[in-house]
């Protein structure tokens, strides 16, 4: 493996490490386990490996964006980071989170390499979703936009963590956010989620980031929908937004 890290190939394919030690399959299936028990190399995907250098010997695997573009390429998915992970790469992430938040197009098992965590979740109209590039130190990976990220966060509130964590990442993504563009997306996620985005923006202490989607919501809703996703009977309504405010939703400044 010398031969590959030497070259800056820290990410390589079961063939690709046959070629390099000029062995038989099986050999190459033994060396690398060897290499694994070693803690020299780690497996996030069948057949995909990477090289772990002494940096990251503790983790036991490369960080999760450090390698992730390449599986994605190398399985032929579309995706992007998503959620609290696109958050921390806008600066807003007010936590680390604990396991890397993925989106992709179809349903797919988690990844556990060493004490790393990859989680996918399903995003219906991925290919509309805006996303930016940004650099690792093994190259690029993409992320969802801030106007994109904080539509997410809403949609997938359990998994950010609940809404007073998704009122606290948008109170500090809330910066980055352009109106304009957060109207222009808002047709690619469920008009719920604009309604309750565009909530707790104001909450959040962002009501001009929201002018634009309160126009929007403002034309196309005609249903109350709950803040959070549960019974709304009897509960108080923003008329603004058309929410049932069910929760009481405190963000951590």
């Amino acid at each position: 493996m010398n031969g590959l890290a030497t070259r800056g190939q820290y990410l390589f394919s079961s063939a690709d490490a046959r070629e390099a030690m000029g062995v038989s399959a099986d050999a190459a299936k033994l060396a690398l386990n060897r290499l694994a028990k070693q803690g020299l190399v780690a497996s996030p995907g069948r057949g995909f490996y990477v090289i772990v250098p002494p940096e990251y010997r503790a983790l036991g695997c490369l960080p999760a964006e450090q390698f992730i573009p390449e599986l994605m390429k190398r399985q032929g998915l579309q995706y992007y980071t998503g959620l609290l992970s696109a958050a921390q790469f806008h600066g807003a992430a007010h936590h680390r989170p604990q396991e890397f938040q993925i989106m992709v197009a179809k349903v797919r098992r988690p990844i556990v390499c060493g004490k790393v965590r990859v989680a996918f979740f399903v995003r219906k109209n991925l290919a509309a979703i805006p996303t930016q590039s940004f650099n690792t130190p093994r190259g690029t990976i993409l992320a969802s936009s801030p106007e994109a990220t904080a539509f997410d966060l809403v949609g997938y509130q359990a998994q950010a963590g609940g809404l007073d964590q998704v009122a606290t990442v948008l109170s500090e993504l809330s910066e980055m956010i352009a109106p304009d563009k957060l109207e222009a997306i808002a047709g690619s996620a469920p008009l719920p989620w604009a309604q309750r985005l565009g909530y707790l923006l104001e909450q959040a202490g962002a009501p001009d980031k929201a002018v634009a989607l309160k126009a929007y919501v403002g034309t196309h809703a005609r249903q109350v929908t709950p803040l959070l996703a549960a019974a709304m009977a009897g509960t108080p309504r923003d008329e603004t937004w058309k929410v049932a405010v069910n929760i009481d939703v405190e963000a951590e400044y």
